[in-house]
């Protein structure tokens, strides 16, 4: 699979899940802590596939200063979400309110973050990229996130 459909597909994915936990309440504690479980698993493999292999290849190809603007840029935006945010949500009590307040704000980075690589980064990529080397990363990106899913998942039912 191209790089770039399966990185937006992972995108639309995580999408929908950061919306259902935005709306359940404060009484839907199992709900809200199988989707936030689910998010957290998804996210990690995601942007880990991203920092290994896609950004790395993004930032080979890139010729212009904006292009290494763009990656340092999205891999702060993954630090703010992955490294802050997340985890400050996965230790929030999910009847709380402040829950709600986090899962908005991990939602709002998520979303403005996966748009701006949509938008900018992901049509830069195709400039930089043929056809074949957007396949090729695919399969590899592929490959890693399956086994990412295999070994967190793995690890979330080892914590449970």
């Amino acid at each position: 699979m191209d790089a770039i459909k399966l990185l937006t597909q992972d995108h639309q994915a995580v999408r929908e899940l950061l919306n259902q936990l935005a709306e359940s309440s404060t009484r839907a504690t199992k709900k809200r802590t199988e989707l936030l479980s689910e998010i957290a698993i998804q996210l990690k493999a995601h942007t880990t596939i991203e920092e290994e292999i896609f950004y790395p290849a993004f930032k080979a190809a890139g010729e212009k200063s904006d292009d290494a603007t763009m990656y340092f840029e999205a891999l702060e935006e993954h630090r703010a979400a992955g490294d802050l945010v997340l985890p400050d949500l996965l230790g929030t009590p999910t009847d709380s309110e402040k829950f709600s307040g986090r899962a908005k704000v991990l939602k709002e980075l998520v979303t403005h973050h996966a748009d701006e690589e949509e938008k900018s980064m992901f049509k830069r990529a195709k400039q930089l990229m043929d056809a074949a080397e957007l396949k090729e990363l695919g399969n590899k990106m592929e490959a890693r996130k399956a086994e990412l899913l295999e070994q967190f998942e793995a690890e979330a039912s080892a914590g449970t």
